[in-house]
């Protein structure tokens, strides 16, 4: 049977509820109190199936060399498409209510399987390089609605092509890492100079990112309907963003330290096979983009995402927003294939985001920017009193994403970061 059948059972007990019953099956780095060494493991309900030991025990053998035992997913993700779908369709067999060869075997089972609770998560891939769309079409509305003329809020490029920047790699970080408040200049609109002071407009980012399973040759660009195949999976993404710093410093090069101080991502990557049930259209796109763009088919997927926010202090978390990733403009084999076009090569572990991703309703808007209109209206928070335009220090945000099916869900699990002060206090 496919890995995708919604009638698989694991002999473990996984919880309807679970992010990770045995049709998702996401890969991720992790380690132990006492087993300090980092290797992969894969998400089955509330545990940790330990692929290294999986390797050793001979029940895995995706390459002649150990791939499993590796502080990141890059070797395995390496060995390209073919691979990675055999090697989930073994671990969905090893798992399965019906097959012996775990199941039956306690030792190899008690040794192979570590508590979810138990395991440390780290980042799952070695991240070779990292680039940030903008492809939200309600966000870049909203956006250039409130900073430029709302009658024009899409810049004349928009439509034609996914914009994007490329970022900082070395601080990509995985889910729980706290965010140091970045410091930078800053220019007060009543100021005639900058100033140099903590960011007061911290914010969140509400995004997916794939990860690049292939390397490619450099001038050789990618086709938007080879692209796919070329992608390994998902994750969830928050790009922190300092907005007061990034407004004075976005001219004419774009983002810079407004958004190099953090990036966090999800512990977990999700497949692009196990998304597959959840394939949907996207936007109609109009108009037509140019050739090497052109889609046809469904290239979206139904991914429900949600941000909470817990202030310092308080046990007490409020739903920010609520949004679909269905709703992006510009899918991903578009930016993959847009990205490559100049002859720009792309490498396994290349880290791509989607970009702030909002819908059509006001709580369905993924930043503190857009749900606060700029600080025009601060958002009340669910003890009736406390307010957030930006983010404080001791705030912690955690974004969610998950596909629901019928029969089960297809989840990433989360992405959590508190703030942290700034080093310096003016």
């Amino acid at each position: 049977m496919h890995p995708n059948t919604p009638s698989l059972k694991s002999f473990i007990p996984v919880d309807p509820a679970s992010d990770f019953p045995i049709q998702n099956l996401p890969f991720g780095i992790f380690s132990t109190r006492n087993a300090p060494d980092l290797r992969a493991g894969v998400a089955i309900g509330e545990w940790v199936l330990d692929l290294a030991q999986c390797e050793r025990a001979g029940l895995l053998a995706p390459s002649s060399q150990p791939v499993f035992d590796k502080p990141n997913l890059n070797d395995f993700i390496a060995l390209g498409q073919a691979i990675w779908r055999s090697t989930r369709a073994q671990i969905s067999l090893l798992l399965r209510s019906d097959h012996a060869r775990l199941r039956d075997d306690v030792q190899l089972r008690t040794s192979a399987l570590i508590p979810m609770h138990e395991a440390i998560m780290h980042l799952p891939i070695a991240v070779t390089g990292y680039t940030d769309f903008y492809s939200s079409k309600e966000h870049a509305t909203n956006v250039g609605s409130m900073f430029r003329d709302p009658a024009n809020a899409l810049l004349p490029n928009w439509l034609h092509l996914p914009v994007g920047y490329n970022g900082r790699a070395s601080s990509v970080v995985v889910s729980g890492t706290d965010v140091r408040r970045p410091v930078g200049q800053i220019k007060p609109p009543t100021s005639e100079q900058p100033i140099f002071a903590a960011c007061a407009k911290l914010d969140f980012e509400l995004e997916t990112a794939f990860i690049v399973g292939a390397n490619t040759v450099l001038g050789d660009p990618v086709s938007v309907h080879d692209a796919e195949d070329m992608i390994f999976g998902m994750v969830l993404l928050n790009d922190w963003s300092a907005r007061d710093i990034q407004q004075w410093e976005y001219v004419p090069l774009g983002p810079f330290n407004a958004k190099t101080f953090a990036t966090s991502i999800s512990p977990w990557v999700v497949m692009m096979e196990a998304l597959e049930p959840f394939r949907v259209a996207g936007p109609e796109q109009h108009p037509e983009p140019l050739p090497y763009l052109r889609q046809t088919g469904n290239h979206s997927f139904d991914i429900a995402l949600s941000v909470d926010i817990e202030p310092a202090n308080s046990q007490e978390s409020t739903r920010l927003c609520n949004t679909n990733y269905r709703a992006m403009y510009w899918s991903m084999a578009q930016q993959l294939a847009h990205h490559t076009v100049s002859g720009c090569n792309v490498r396994v572990g290349d880290l791509m985001a989607s970009g702030t991703i909002s819908g059509t309703q006001p709580d369905s808007f993924g930043s503190l920017l857009e749900l606060s209109w700029n600080g025009q209206r601060p958002v009340t928070l669910s003890d009736g009193h406390t307010q957030r335009s930006f983010l404080h220090d001791g705030d912690v945000l955690t974004l969610r994403g998950a596909c629901h099916g019928k029969h089960y869900r297809c989840g990433f699990g989360s992405v959590t970061g508190r703030i942290m002060p700034a080093l310096v206090n003016y």
